[in-house]
């Protein structure tokens, strides 16, 4: 009971501080999976075109998939420096692979019928994929991004390592004091809620753009 009050007591103390921490969290992690979702989605149509490509691209996301957090932000420390650019940029790389594989997945499990009697009513290549195949893999695809926005708010955390800021600071900060255990909880409690409530809004987004379910 204690520790519950400590921190609420360090949420009334500073709300103005982790809500700000909470927002640039939330920004850094939403801008690395969006520009994730723009090259990847597109990358997933293109290699369900030409799948001899598939196990390339995929084996390339997968390698950076491998690649420790910590390790990825020290790399690309050395190139961009401190800040929430190289953070951003971590999140891009590893949102890649879970979004790449879902779309790639979604549209080549597309009935080939469905496509034929498409091109058959003379759709072009674009109309495909843009009124045919897009919306009947909405569902995967929307999958993929919920995995990577989950993974990039975890990752965002350990940004706080390389100056970007987050709640990742709240955490360190209870780490490096004596008895910081309700400060550590401060941080962590609203970095697993803002995971669960992206997880939930974009579930959401899912069966509202989902075609087969209306």
């Amino acid at each position: 009971m204690n520790l519950i009050k400590d921190v609420i007591s360090y949420y009334a103390s500073n709300s103005s501080y982790v809500f700000s921490l909470f927002y640039r969290h939330f920004l850094m992690s939403v801008y690395g999976v969006l520009f994730a979702a723009i090259v990847a989605i597109p990358l997933g149509f293109f290699i369900a075109r030409k799948r001899k490509l598939a196990p390339w691209v995929m084996g390339v996301a997968n390698v950076m998939q491998t690649i420790p957090s910590l390790a990825m932000l020290s790399i690309l420390m050395t190139v961009m420096g401190l800040g929430p650019n190289t953070v951003i940029m971590a999140v891009f790389l590893y949102s890649i692979l879970p979004i790449v594989k879902n779309t790639y997945t979604g549209v080549i499990n597309i009935d080939e019928n469905i496509k034929d009697a498409a091109i058959g009513m003379g759709m072009t290549r674009l109309q495909l994929t843009t009124m045919v195949e897009f919306p009947l893999s909405i569902s995967v695809i929307m999958a993929g991004l919920r995995n990577a926005l989950v993974l990039g708010v975890s990752i965002t955390t350990v940004g706080t390592f390389i100056g970007a800021g987050g709640l990742g600071d709240i955490i360190t900060r209870g780490i490096n004091v004596t008895g910081g255990s309700a400060i550590i909880l401060a941080g962590a409690l609203p970095t697993a809620l803002m995971a669960i409530l992206c997880d939930l809004f974009l579930g959401f987004l899912e069966r509202k753009l989902d075609p087969t379910v209306r």
